[in-house]
């Protein structure tokens, strides 16, 4: 069975950061700490990691994984555009608990499954998640449970739903109880708004406000000319 590696302890996250990013590299699974529960991760441009991330999960196409992102510089590398009003929510809660979808760049040569087109973004804020980011470049990262089960919150609850369908475990301690809040900004390039489709540790209250401030910012003041 595929070993656990305590990142608590110098040696072991030494060696369990080399394990996980040959793993990545060669399109294998790796369970990582994040901010919010365990995920599971594979190389997001590598379409047969994905569909190895997305069978260990029993999940199908129709829901693909988030891509989890080590900058902001990332962002406009993999957003076709990025609204204002999505800049105020990065610059807001990133690294942080926020998933936002966006219009994917045209360009980008990877298959997530039935995306249409969109892509769904994250920058975590964990140390090892980060570091492992920086080095891999964009994950798809899903929850590390399979589906229907709920959400790892401890790297021994991931080997046991997961096993060896994983290669590497990266042990971070106890994770949060809540997944990301995830906002669908797609229309936002039509003339629509932001749409919350999942509601979890960033709340409701705190994404409007984040979104009135940009409103609020573009208003003129009364006599003013815009």
């Amino acid at each position: 069975m595929a070993t656990i590696h305590d990142c608590s302890d110098p040696t072991e996250l030494l060696s369990g950061m080399r394990l996980a990013r040959k793993a990545i590299s060669r399109g294998a699974l790796v369970v990582m700490p994040t901010d919010t529960v365990y995920g599971v991760a594979a190389d997001a441009f590598n379409p047969a990691a994905v569909q190895r991330l997305l069978d260990a999960k029993g999940r199908g196409r129709q829901s693909p994984p988030p891509v989890l992102i080590p900058s902001l510089a990332t962002l406009d590398a993999l957003a076709e555009d990025v609204p204002d009003e999505v800049r105020a929510l990065v610059d807001e809660f990133w690294p942080g608990a926020l998933t936002v979808i966006l219009p994917a760049r045209e360009s980008l040569q990877w298959d997530l499954g039935d995306t249409a087109g969109t892509v769904a973004l994250r920058m975590p804020a964990d140390r090892v998640a980060l570091e492992l980011l920086a080095e891999t470049g964009p994950l798809a990262v899903s929850s590390a449970n399979l589906t229907g089960q709920p959400a790892a919150v401890t790297v021994s609850e991931a080997r046991d739903m997961l096993g060896d369908s994983v290669e590497v475990y990266l042990d971070g301690g106890v994770g949060g109880t809540a997944s990301s809040t995830i906002v669908d900004a797609t229309a936002l390039g039509s003339g629509g708004e932001i749409r919350i489709v999942r509601h979890g540790a960033i709340s409701d209250e705190a994404i409007y406000a984040a979104i009135a401030a940009v409103s609020d910012d573009s208003t003129p003041a009364d006599g003013a000319t815009a």
